[in-house]
C-alpha cells in the first residue's frame, strides 16, 4: 500500500512539471514576433454593403455572381486565382475556394475543381471546368458532364426591318457570318427611285475602303404637308460606322386644295409643280434661292400619292440674325397613287412591298 502512494505521488510531480514545461513551451511560442494566431484573420467582408455604382461587365465566359459577403455582384475568380471569404470562385465551372494551402490561417486560397464527371464530345474528353473552343464560332465549358456554350460571333446581327430577305454570307479570311439583304429582281424594277437599291439586293452591295456599303431606305417624311423630316440608317462613312442620316422633306403644300387640279374623269393627280418660284423656310430662316419642286398630289377615294423617284439636294438658309446654314432636302421628281397607305410616323411602313406598277394611278 506504501509503494502504491509513493508511486502516485511520484507520477503525480511529473506529470505537474510536464505540464507546466508545456505551458511555458506554447506561451514562448505565442509571444514570438512569427506567430500567427490561426483566429487572427484578416476580415474582407465589411458592413454596412458598399458596392460600385456600375455593375462589373465580366469576359466572355466569366459568370456574374454575388460575393461572398451577399452583398454585391462580382466577377468570379477562375481556376488558380486567389480566392477569400469575399472573392467567390466560379462555382458554374465546378470551382470552389481551396484554403488547404494557408494553414493555420485560412485566409486566402486557391480557385480548384471540385470532384466531378467531365465531358465527351466528338470523341475528345474535358475534364470538369474545363473550357474549349470546338469550332471559332463557339466557346465551351465542361460542367460535371454537361457542355455549355456561349457564341462568339455576336457582334453579327441581321439587318433592320427595312430588309425583305436577310441573308448569311461567309466572308473571306473570316470566322464569323455576315447578314446581307438578297432581294428579287422584280422588287428591284419596281422599288422607288429614292429608295438604295443595296437596300434590296446583294447585287447592289459594294466594298469601299474595306467597308461593306449598308444603307436603309429613307422613312416616310414624318408629316402629310409643310416642311418635315425623313431619316435613314448607312455606314458609308469614312468609319464604316452605321449613323442615322436626316433630310428635310416636303410633300405637299397645307395650304393648297390639291382635289381642284385634278382633270374631268380622273380621281388621282399623282404630281403638282409649283408654277410660281418659291422659298423654302426653315425655323424663321430662308433659303438663299427660289425652287420650282414638285410634289406628290392626292385622290379622291382611299389611295395616297408618295413619292416615286426622288434624290437629295443641298439647300442654303440665310437668318434674320446673319447666320446661315445648309440643310439636305427630298427633291420629288415623281409620285405614285397607291392602295398601301401608311402614316408618316408608321415604324412598320418599311415591311412591306412596294405596290406594283398595276396600282399606279394618273
Amino acid at each position: 500500500m506504501k509503494r502504491l502512494l509513493l508511486w502516485i505521488l511520484v507520477a503525480g510531480t511529473t506529470l505537474q512539471g510536464l505540464t507546466q514545461k508545456s505551458k511555458a513551451a506554447s506561451e514562448e511560442t505565442v509571444n514570438s514576433p512569427d506567430f500567427v494566431h490561426p483566429y487572427n484573420r484578416t476580415q474582407y467582408c465589411h458592413w454596412p454593403c458598399q458596392c460600385p455604382k456600375r455593375t462589373p461587365r465580366c469576359p466572355p465566359g466569366v459568370s456574374l455572381v454575388m460575393d461572398g459577403c451577399e452583398c454585391c455582384k462580382a466577377c468570379a475568380k477562375q481556376l488558380g486565382e486567389n480566392c477569400t471569404e469575399a472573392d467567390t470562385c466560379d462555382y458554374h465551372k465546378g470551382l470552389y475556394c481551396d484554403y488547404s494551402r494557408d494553414a493555420p490561417k485560412y485566409e486566402v486560397g486557391l480557385c480548384a475543381y471540385m470532384v466531378g464527371v467531365g465531358c465527351e464530345l466528338n470523341g475528345a474528353m474535358y475534364s470538369n471546368g474545363q473550357s474549349f473552343q470546338p469550332n471559332c464560332k463557339y466557346k465551351c465549358t465542361c460542367v460535371n458532364g454537361a457542355i455549355g456554350c456561349i457564341p462568339v460571333c455576336r457582334q453579327s446581327r441581321p439587318p433592320l426591318v427595312w430588309c425583305q430577305n436577310p441573308k448569311r454570307v461567309k466572308m473571306p479570311g473570316k470566322c464569323c457570318d455576315q447578314w446581307i439583304c438578297d432581294e428579287s429582281k422584280k422588287l428591284k424594277k419596281t422599288a422607288p427611285r429614292h429608295v438604295s437599291l443595296s437596300a434590296y439586293t446583294g447585287e447592289s452591295e459594294v466594298w469601299r475602303r474595306n467597308c461593306l456599303v449598308q444603307t436603309t431606305p429613307w422613312s416616310p417624311c414624318s408629316v402629310s404637308c409643310g416642311m418635315g423630316i425623313s431619316t435613314r440608317i448607312s455606314n458609308e462613312n469614312d468609319q464604316c460606322k452605321l449613323s442615322k442620316e436626316r433630310r428635310l422633306c416636303y410633300l405637299r403644300p397645307c395650304n393648297v386644295n390639291i382635289t381642284q387640279h385634278i382633270k374631268e374623269g380622273k380621281i388621282c393627280l399623282s404630281v403638282l409643280k409649283q408654277t410660281e418660284p418659291m422659298n423654302f423656310t426653315l425655323s424663321g430662316c430662308v433659303s438663299s434661292r427660289t425652287y420650282r419642286p414638285k410634289y406628290c398630289g392626292v385622290c379622291t377615294d382611299d389611295r395616297c400619292c408618295t413619292p416615286h423617284k426622288s434624290k437629295t439636294i443641298e439647300v442654303n438658309f440665310d437668318c434674320p440674325d446673319g447666320l446661315s446654314f445648309s440643310k439636305n432636302l427630298m427633291w420629288i421628281n415623281s409620285c405614285f397613287c397607291n392602295l398601301r397607305c401608311t402614316s408618316p410616323n408608321d415604324i412598320f411602313a418599311d415591311l412591306s412591298y412596294y405596290p406594283d406598277y398595276s396600282e399606279i394611278s394618273n
